[in-house]
């Protein structure tokens, strides 16, 4: 049965310019409702980001749509994604390319995703819990690197994790104020001399923490 949503989508997708066709195969083919929590199924597939588990967010459907399309994934690449979240970025990453490596600090985001992943029988996403700031340095290099979480600059760590010729993609900039956030998403190619920036668009999103949250006596996470 075709998702009359998910066709919506793509349409609003293509007039906001996200021309690569394989980009849009794999959001089509992604059931963007299970990705979120059950109060907000009725908007799964609005052009907005939704507020899931831990504080965190699944991003909007366009900038999940330019992040991968401008990432510009071959099927033989190897890609880390730093904040699984939800998994729904990774889940569009697997569609495209030989394997994807994630990191989530939040261990119940990572199991849940995890669940996803295996229910979508998307079986080349390896998860990992863990310090993103660190990346996946067992693994690396990496074809392709991207970030779910905002940082005031992208470590160095990460940057020598991404293969010469590799394409890094970011949330880069400081909170202004505590309600108040001046992001861009940037496009980052690793070269022989060095790296080579540019700056996609705005963004708005959630700050990147570095280390794992304590536990607190009922089982949760807590960042301190």
């Amino acid at each position: 049965m075709v998702d009359t949503r998910a066709i919506s989508l793509i349409m609003a997708l293509r007039g906001q310019g996200i021309t690569d066709q394989r980009v849009l195969s794999a959001i089509e083919r992604t059931p963007r409702e299970i990705f979120v929590d059950k109060p907000f199924e009725t908007s799964a597939y609005a052009d907005s980001a939704l507020p899931i588990a831990c504080g965190q967010t699944i991003s909007q459907p366009f900038v999940v749509a330019l992040s991968t399309q401008e990432l510009d994934v071959q099927p033989s690449h190897r890609v880390l994604e730093i904040g699984t979240g939800s998994g729904y970025q990774a889940a569009v990453l697997a569609q495209l390319c030989r394997m994807v490596y994630t990191v989530e600090r939040h261990k119940p985001l990572m199991q849940a995703a995890y669940a996803r992943f295996q229910k979508l029988k998307l079986h080349n996403i390896v998860t990992r819990h863990a310090d993103g700031f660190r990346g996946w340095p067992e693994q690396a290099p990496f074809d392709r690197i991207l970030l779910t979480a905002a940082i005031p600059e992208v470590p160095q760590t990460l940057i020598e994790q991404l293969k010469p010729g590799g394409i890094l993609i970011a949330p880069v900039g400081k909170p202004v104020s505590v309600e108040s956030f001046s992001q861009d998403l940037v496009k980052i190619i690793r070269t022989e001399e060095g790296t080579r920036e540019q700056s996609l668009i705005p963004v708005v999103f959630v700050p990147m923490v570095p280390g794992l949250p304590q536990v607190s006596s009922d089982g949760a996470g807590e960042d301190k």
